[in-house]
């Protein structure tokens, strides 16, 4: 790991529970494993990362990807102060196209995440 890798973090919502890390852990054990080790590469490269292994979607929020035979499995995410990763939940893509909803989410997850920031100051 060098000086420049990013950490990976789970976002917590206000009632303790981990969005992300409660998808990663409904995973089968391959696919689990498959987009662990593509987290790793983000954390590597950062916002250098690309398909196959990320993807910007909009606004600043991204998408870790991974397949395993026909399932799609996406970890979302956005970059916080400095070198943090804040992941913040999963789903099983069934479309060609990410779901605003499932966008829409991690942006409101963002928001709120940014809000308990800014109140730690």
């Amino acid at each position: 790991m060098g000086i420049t890798d990013y950490t990976a973090i789970f976002y917590d919502k206000s009632d303790g529970s981990y969005p992300a890390e409660d998808y990663l852990l409904s995973l089968d054990e391959k696919m689990r494993a498959k987009i662990a080790r593509n987290i790793k590469v983000v954390e590597a490269d950062g916002p250098a990362s690309r398909e196959p292994y990320s993807k910007h979607l909009q606004d600043g929020i991204f998408e870790v990807r991974a397949q395993f035979s026909t399932n799609l499995a996406r970890v979302l995410y956005f970059f916080f102060d400095g070198r943090k990763i804040i992941l913040t939940h999963g789903f099983t893509k069934k479309t060609q196209k990410t779901p605003p909803s499932e966008i829409e989410m991690s942006n409101k997850y963002r928001a709120e995440y940014l809000s308990r920031e800014e109140n730690k100051r």
